[in-house]
């Protein structure tokens, strides 16, 4: 890599402040690479999904992590807002890129497991079909397509990650959702919770960004051992001080999720998350290890540093 007078690689990252952005960027600096955030020439934060231009700077690579995520549309309007967000926000910024004095040689973009459009299945490979329909895994595809065309014209180094559950500080989503809950006592472990989910620890996705900016090539990535329910539960709650969650058998959560289903919003479950709870969804991370010498952390190990 081209590095600065002091030796530094500068990178530009967009979504720097969100979850998995502040993770990278924390741990990349301690690496020492200098991160600048995606901002207008006036220094202020930009919209992506409105066209704008960056401030001048001379960028090793980019790492695409701002996107619209962990919340189910209800309205059109609502549904649209990904693709604002994850398709036009990502041409948006690459047409800054372009107006630039220099393009980066590579570009990183934070993508989902998500787009393989499955609820269920193990150690599910790259080279599944992408048959995501919802607006969060229709707008990452689109986004996917779209940056190959780009950076064949431009002839910059594409690197895409599909990331599955990722455990850190404070995560939203799902993660979040089972912490909450087992802090306020009120979770509920259903059935034998042994369906088992990928899950990875965001501080090894930032040390594994720099092989893939100079490797490219698109990678799931996965702590390996994909933890039941019931594992993760127990660790969180170990790690928390609290009991362990209060089990409750299928046939009676079956019979809560239709009454969510009734409801609405407002009940904590419905018969579609309760069917993401209970099924298997792996993915298979050996073409990054492979390839690009992953070397994961167990996310089961790392419980007590991202609940502090």
């Amino acid at each position: 890599m081209t590095s600065t007078e002091k030796g530094e690689v500068n990178i530009l990252m967009s979504g720097a402040s969100g979850f998995l952005g502040t993770v990278l960027a924390s741990v990349l600096r301690e690496s020492g690479f200098v991160i600048s955030e995606v901002v207008s020439k006036d220094a202020s934060r930009i919209n992506i999904i409105c066209p704008f231009a960056l401030s001048e700077g001379n960028y090793e690579f980019v790492i695409h992590a701002a996107g619209k995520a962990h919340s189910v549309p209800k309205t059109r309007i609502e549904k649209q807002e990904f693709y604002r967000v994850n398709v036009d926000g990502t041409k948006n910024l690459c047409h800054a890129l372009e107006r630039s004095s220099q393009l980066p040689k590579s570009f990183i973009f934070i993508s989902t497991v998500s787009v393989y459009g499955v609820d269920e299945g193990e150690l599910i490979q790259e080279t599944h079909p992408l048959n995501g329909i919802t607006p969060y895994a229709e707008s990452k595809i689109l986004a996917e397509e779209w940056l190959r065309q780009w950076v064949s014209d431009k002839q910059v180094t594409l690197g895409i990650l599909r990331l599955p559950l990722i455990a850190g500080p404070n995560p939203p989503g799902n993660l979040g959702a089972m912490i909450r809950g087992i802090k306020s006592g009120r979770y509920l472990s259903i059935g034998q919770a042994d369906a088992r989910k990928s899950v990875v620890w965001a501080k090894d996705v930032a040390h594994i960004i720099p092989r893939l900016a100079q490797t490219g090539g698109t990678y799931n990535l996965t702590d390996g051992y994909h933890p039941t329910f019931g594992e993760l539960e127990e660790a969180i709650a170990t790690a928390l001080n609290k009991k362990k969650p209060v089990k409750v058998p299928y046939w009676v959560a079956n019979c809560l999720g239709k009454i969510g289903d009734g409801v609405g919003k407002r009940f904590p479950i419905n018969s579609d998350k309760l069917k993401k709870i209970t099924s298997t969804l792996t993915f298979d991370d050996t073409k990054a290890r492979n390839e690009l010498g992953w070397s994961p952390t167990t996310v089961l190990s790392a419980v007590g540093e991202w609940l502090r």
